[in-house]
């Protein structure tokens, strides 16, 4: 027999399943506190905010945190948030540094399955902070509007702040309205925790400063997946532009180039002259007369399989930006330099950075860069840049770079 406190016991559990569906049981996986509520505070202390924690803890412990806007005026920035009460501002940093935030989810992502996300992003016009390269480069206090255009990167992880898979990237985030931006995912694995980080538009040849504004962001929702969906992680949709109004005065006059006839009784042959080629990307907001014989610069965004020597599809889009660039540049000499980070035996290490430096290489002379112009070097672990005790460090550690060797004009 069931005493009277056990089947009332009974009873409630009873009532909790019929009444409260269990999360995810419709596809949705909930993101808490999606609109990003909170107190508004400088990212001086601790950072607060309910449902997210801060990752530079764990990446960059020596940095401040995020923000939480509006905060009378804080770094100058005075834009109201999209929903709610306050929104988050992320930032990346000329020092190699970046913000980002991460939260664990009532159900996990699963693999193989489609689904839909979407978040409010923009830029302000002013967000005025300390420049931390000049800091630690000459002890002073310099302030900089950090106005770069940066993305957003959304991630899936097996831990807070975990970057086990890469499940979709923004454009360089340049409204200075709000926009919703909604991006499809198909994730390769199971992911239980889901991180958003503020980075560079890369290729980027030197790291800058600049920011992005998060609000009003969407549970995680489940949908059919097309007949035909690539195997490839999908990239960031473009932002939908409903809530982004540009004033009249601001809007450009649309003008159409002048037709040119030819007479009804002569044969006109046209030629099309050859375009010069578009500016390259990497290269979008550096000044090209401060570039220096031994300046080494790190390719981002560059995918190898673990101790191969072979490309991921995705590694091609930057791949294509430096072809572009040295076929803009083309009086540039270059070394491409392989490094691994330090769990494995010296000979071993030399020769996955070579070959890795070398797959570079050959990728960009086939593209039609003059061999030439391109030189390789496996550095092995000999040029750690952090540590190996960690995972990130290892990370950034393994890495490929591009180094300016000479300038000359028979490339």
């Amino acid at each position: 027999m069931l005493n009277m406190m056990t089947f009332r016991f009974l009873i409630g559990l009873l009532v909790y399943f019929f009444m409260c569906p269990l999360s995810g049981q419709d596809g949705t996986i909930e993101v808490i506190n999606s609109s990003f509520e909170g107190i508004p505070r400088k990212g001086v202390d601790n950072f607060v905010l309910n449902g997210w924690r801060d990752c530079g803890l764990v990446f960059f412990p020596g940095e401040t945190p995020p923000d939480v806007h509006p905060d009378n005026r804080a770094w100058e920035n005075v834009s109201m948030p999209s929903d709610g009460n306050t929104y988050v501002g992320l930032v990346v940093r000329d020092n190699d540094s970046w913000e980002s935030i991460t939260q664990r989810l009532s159900t996990p992502i699963k693999a193989d399955k489609c689904y839909t996300f979407s978040i409010y992003l923009m830029r302000s016009s002013q967000y005025v902070s300390l420049t931390r390269r000049s800091i630690e480069l000459k002890g002073q206090n310099k302030m900089e509007n950090y106005q770069e255009p940066v993305v957003l990167r959304i991630w899936g992880g097996s831990g807070f702040c975990n970057q086990r898979e890469l499940l979709a990237e923004s454009v360089p985030i340049r409204n200075d309205e709000w926009a919703e931006y909604t991006f499809d995912i198909k994730p390769g694995f199971n992911h239980r925790y889901f991180t958003l980080e503020a980075f560079y538009k890369t290729p980027v040849l030197f790291p800058y400063n600049g920011h992005i504004l998060i609000d009003n962001a969407s549970d995680i929702v489940i949908k059919p997946c097309p007949g035909e969906e690539p195997e490839e992680i999908i990239a960031a949709a473009e932002p939908a532009q409903k809530k982004v109004v540009v004033p009249p005065h601001k809007r450009r006059k649309k003008t159409e180039p002048e037709s040119v006839k030819p007479s009804a009784n002569t044969d006109v042959t046209v030629t099309e002259p050859k375009p010069k080629p578009d500016k390259p990307k990497i290269m979008v907001e550096l000044d090209r007369k401060k570039l220096k014989k031994g300046q080494v610069f790190k390719i981002k965004n560059l995918y190898f399989p673990a101790d191969k020597a072979s490309l991921d599809q995705r590694s091609y889009q930057v791949l294509d930006e430096i072809y572009t660039f040295l076929e803009y540049y083309r009086d540039i000499v270059i070394e491409i330099g392989g490094h691994t980070n330090g769990r494995c035996q010296d000979s071993f290490c030399d020769e996955l950075s070579e070959d890795r430096a070398k797959l570079v290489a050959t990728y960009l002379s086939q593209k039609g860069i003059s061999p030439s112009r391109l030189q390789f070097k496996g550095y092995g672990k000999r040029n750690l840049i952090a540590s190996d005790k960690t995972a990130f460090g290892r990370q950034k550690n393994q890495r490929v770079e591009i180094k300016i060797l000479d300038f000359d004009t028979t490339g």
